[in-house]
């Protein structure tokens, strides 16, 4: 089983920023106003607080979850994540996100083998909570659909980079 200390510092970064990316993806592909925005944004939050107590999570997954408890983690994920994405086009934005998912999903094969499925699985599982934390369309809340066309083609693109 991999721990933190299995991983340099960058490759343990680029860990702690993955469930975020993988929300963000979701959510930015189809925008839905501030109380969406909001209820995805408690969405991912709730995955890293239920990842850290299920006791079916694997040890990464719960020692990545935990270290966002802490602020020299949330500060290394935020700080990364602004070099990363903070430029550019949406465009460009969703490729390099995409992008930093295959490169969590090589990390995991050849650092953490046995570690890859929970963890992906974990990251697409946040990327799906996310999706359904609000309807998408409708008025005021009412109506719409739980995910639309483009967040569902968005959780293919995620599943895809993390294969």
């Amino acid at each position: 089983m991999a721990t933190k200390a299995s991983f340099t510092p960058e490759e343990w970064t680029l860990l702690l920023q993955s469930p975020m990316v993988a929300g963000m993806l979701v959510s930015a592909a189809d925008p839905n106003g501030l109380f969406g925005l909001l209820k995805e944004s408690f969405a991912a939050g709730g995955a890293l607080v239920q990842a850290r107590t299920d006791i079916g999570s694997s040890a990464l997954v719960k020692a990545v979850a935990a270290d966002f408890t802490t602020a020299e983690g949330r500060t290394a994920a935020r700080d990364g994540l602004k070099a990363r994405l903070a430029r550019g086009t949406p465009g460009e934005v969703k490729a390099r996100s995409l992008e930093t998912l295959q490169q969590v999903a090589a990390l995991l094969a050849a650092k953490a083998p046995e570690d890859a499925v929970a963890f992906k699985a974990w990251l697409t599982g946040t990327a799906q909570r996310v999706a359904e934390a609000a309807n998408e369309g409708g008025f005021l809340g009412f109506g719409g659909v739980p995910v639309s066309d483009i967040e569902k083609a968005t959780l293919a693109e995620i599943r895809t980079a993390l294969a």
